[in-house]
């Protein structure tokens, strides 16, 4: 929130009762979009595959069957590294590069300690390309 503020956006968050996103924010000309933010102080965001991929489980095996139909495919994400020191890391992306992300790096099979789990993650290594990417917000607010 106080990022989007120091850029020039008014940021109004939302508790839990919004599933697809957290923040609303506008710019200057009233233009508005919601964000989707999420945090963590170290290690991974944690998610579950079936959120972005279409998974059958056959024998304990699971299969990769393509995209899921995301409701926002282009929802700005804001992901944070949050650090003692106040120098926060900051990956702005939209839900459809998750989600290719995903596609590209998740390939099923058979896990070896609980077959079920549909468990998956992205590291922060992961996102470089979109690390201090705020210029996707403001290319958002003008195809609104």
């Amino acid at each position: 929130m106080a990022k989007l503020g120091r850029l020039g956006y008014v940021a109004t968050p939302f508790a839990g009762n919004v599933p697809a996103f957290d923040v609303l924010i506008a710019d200057e000309k009233g233009r508005s979009i919601p964000i989707q933010v999420k945090a963590i102080r170290g290690g991974g965001w944690q998610f579950r595959i079936d959120e972005f991929l279409n998974i059958e489980i056959v024998d304990n095996e699971q299969r990769v069957k393509g995209k899921r139909k995301l409701s926002h495919p282009d929802l700005v994400c804001v992901f944070v590294v949050l650090s003692d020191d106040e120098n926060d890391q900051y990956y702005v992306f939209r839900q459809k590069e998750l989600q290719a992300f995903f596609r590209r790096t998740y390939k099923g099979g058979r896990r070896p300690r609980k077959p079920q789990s549909l468990h998956c993650a992205v590291w922060p290594k992961h996102l470089q390309r979109f690390k201090d990417n705020w210029g996707l917000i403001e290319e958002a607010l003008k195809g609104v």
